[in-house]
């Protein structure tokens, strides 16, 4: 079985206020799952306390998307013409204001999988949409700050390191990301 036939059963929809629990439920798990070998325990429990976690205006946007594997959540990501680079409700970095697609990268956001659907192209269908929709309202390139464990990810995607960030977080844990880029 490929990678895409795994996941034909899956639905990709925008997100919605209503789906914020499970997208958060979704989040922990993704983290708790995904990070080990990346990050400690203890920035793991931090980033979940402080950086990862739904940004209600990506889905007031309509600039989020969920997927959905037999009724239950399986993935989430998304894309943004806000400053913002990272960050949920809790703690978002950057400024909350509109981007001009003539001269600023579109953002990609929040990328989180279900530890069970995993490298099995469910993030690269969610990154295909966001990159649509993203030329759709004029912007020519894509910026995020990817996790650990997602940059192999977006490398494979063809985005490039940029910088090596490590974000000192209010409870003094320093977590470590790369910000990268790519051309749409």
């Amino acid at each position: 079985m490929t990678s895409d036939e795994a996941m034909d059963d899956v639905q990709i929809r925008l997100a919605t206020p209503a789906d914020i629990p499970a997208l958060r439920a979704l989040i922990k798990r993704s983290a708790r799952g995904l990070s080990d070998g990346f990050y400690t325990t203890t920035e793991i429990d931090a980033a979940l306390e402080y950086v990862f976690g739904v940004d209600s205006n990506l889905i007031a946007d309509g600039t989020y998307f969920v997927a959905e594997r037999a009724g239950a959540v399986a993935g989430c990501g998304g894309w943004s013409h806000r400053r913002t680079l990272y960050g949920g409700d809790q703690r978002p970095v950057g400024a909350n204001d509109r981007l001009d697609p003539a001269t600023d990268p579109a953002r990609i956001r929040a990328f989180f999988i279900a530890p069970e659907a995993a490298r099995r192209g469910l993030g690269r269908r969610i990154l295909t949409l966001c990159e649509a929709a993203a030329r759709q309202a004029g912007f020519r390139a894509f910026e995020l700050m990817s996790t650990l464990p997602g940059v192999p990810f977006y490398a494979a995607l063809g985005f490039q390191a940029v910088e090596e960030v490590a974000d000192a977080l209010p409870n003094g844990v320093t977590l470590r990301f790369i910000r990268m880029r790519r051309a749409l």
